[in-house]
Formats: C-alpha cells, sequence, structure tokens
C-alpha cells in the first residue's frame, strides 16, 4: 500500500490500525505486538479508528430507530456509545483546553490548569455546548443512513487532522503524552489528512469541499490560539481539535444530508 511519499508494509498497515484503536477506543482488543512502533508513525490511520466510532455510533442510532425510537432518543444513544467507546479521551481534552486557556493568566498557569482532573465552568460549558451541537444535528436526521454518513465523515475527518496538528505545533512540555508520542513526520501527517479527508465524499461533493474549508480554516485559527496561550500542543489541545472538527463536519453534514 502507498501513501502520500509513505510506503509501508501489509504488518506495518495492520500494527498502526491496530495501535490507532487501541489508542483512540476502549474497545476489547486481543493483545497485539506492535513490534516498536509509535503513535507518532502510525497516526496516519487515527481516521480508522475514527471509522469505526462512527460505524458503531451509526449501528446505535439505527437500531434503537428501527425499534420505534423517535431521533432524539435515537441520537442520544448514539452519542453515548460514542464517548463509551473512546472513553471520552477527546472530551476530557477539551475541557481541560477550555479551562486552561479561559481561566489562566499566564502560560504556566494555564498548563497547571490543564493538567488539573478537576472541571471547572469554563470546561462545564464547553462540554455541554459540544454535545448539545451533536446531539441537535444528529436529531434532526429523518433517515438512518444520513446518520450513518455524517458520523462517518466526522469522526474520521476529524482525527485525519492530528498528525498535521502535532506535526507542525511544538510539544507545549517536555513531558506529558503528546511529548512521549514522538515527532510526526510531514509524510505521516499527510497521509492521515488525506484518509481522513475521503469519507468527506459521502456529505457529496459540495459538502465535503465546505467541509475541507471549514476544517481548515479552524486548523489554522485553533493552531495560532495554541501558539499565542501555552506555545505549542499538548494531548489536551489535540483531544479538543478532534472535537472542534466533529461539531464542524456534523454542521456542514446537517446542511449537505438534508
Amino acid at each position: 500500500m502507498k501513501l502520500p511519499n509513505l510506503t509501508l508494509s501489509p504488518r506495518q498497515i495492520l500494527d498502526d490500525m491496530a495501535l490507532c484503536l487501541v489508542f483512540f477506543t476502549r474497545l476489547p482488543l486481543p493483545i497485539h505486538d506492535f513490534r516498536g512502533r509509535g503513535l507518532a508513525a502510525a497516526i496516519w490511520a487515527a481516521p480508522v479508528a475514527g471509522l469505526v466510532v462512527g460505524l458503531i455510533g451509526a449501528i446505535v442510532f439505527a437500531t434503537a430507530e428501527r425499534f420505534g425510537l423517535a431521533m432524539g432518543p435515537a441520537a442520544a444513544l448514539a452519542l453515548v456509545s460514542t464517548v463509551i467507546t473512546t472513553g471520552c479521551l477527546h472530551e476530557d481534552g477539551l475541557s481541560d483546553v477550555a479551562d486552561g486557556f479561559g481561566g489562566g493568566k499566564s502560560r504556566g498557569r494555564k498548563l497547571d490548569i490543564m493538567r488539573d482532573s478537576r472541571i471547572g465552568a469554563y470546561g462545564a460549558a464547553a462540554l455541554t455546548l459540544s454535545l448539545l451541537i451533536r446531539w441537535n444535528v444528529l436529531s434532526e436526521f429523518v433517515d438512518p443512513t444520513q446518520a450513518l454518513f455524517a458520523l462517518v465523515a466526522a469522526h474520521a475527518a476529524s482525527r485525519g487532522v492530528l498528525g498535521a496538528f502535532m506535526h507542525l505545533l511544538p510539544p507545549a512540555r517536555s513531558d506529558g503524552l503528546s511529548a512521549g508520542a514522538g515527532t510526526v513526520s510531514q509524510e505521516i501527517a499527510i497521509a492521515g489528512a488525506v484518509l481522513g479527508a475521503i469519507p468527506l465524499l459521502l456529505l457529496g461533493l459540495g459538502g465535503a469541499i465546505a467541509a475541507l474549508i471549514l476544517l481548515g480554516l479552524l486548523f489554522a485559527a485553533f493552531h495560532a490560539l495554541c501558539l499565542n496561550q501555552i506555545g505549542g500542543q499538548t494531548g489536551d489541545t489535540i483531544g479538543a481539535l478532534q472535537q472542534v472538527s466533529e461539531v464542524a463536519v456534523l454542521l456542514v453534514a446537517s446542511v449537505a444530508l438534508s
């Protein structure tokens, strides 16, 4: 398999997909020998993990609708299934970033707040708004197929940008999840972005173009914000980027699939 400027053996492809599933989900997967592969090398496969999360949400949505539930409860159950699947990994990052950026006065204080496990007003508000927007979009669909396309596109594309974010921004800390992940190469970043963009075609060509433009604008804005606030990126900012990107794609899907 040949990705943009990146050639991987079939075994490396499987290793990287398995590693991303282990890291980005809480699915009970069999023990796997990654033979030294690290997250920085495997992050191109993050959209695969997103695809799995999106499919789980879509299956739950369709099952709930099939048993007669209205779209609102079906959307809520779909959201529940996705956050259980990921262990609220990215939601935790979003709340920490909101608290840190909103409540800290200095770079050091912002990083300290982000590391604090307690949640504050900014974090609670960010989580509430994220869940509310996602639920509202899903509950407006009249066909489970629309929910399938929206969830798969949103979860895959929102993870496709993570490698590029790690490549372009230095770690804000010398320790922590992001620093320990290693350096993401340009080839890995491009491969992940391309792989994450492909499912956007489920929204139609116009929807895919609109989603790419919106994702690009959000990426640039969040990149600048992180540099200004903490001088780089952390695991929490990566999670927050996934969340705002997922919301952005779902909003485009609500228009493109209606």
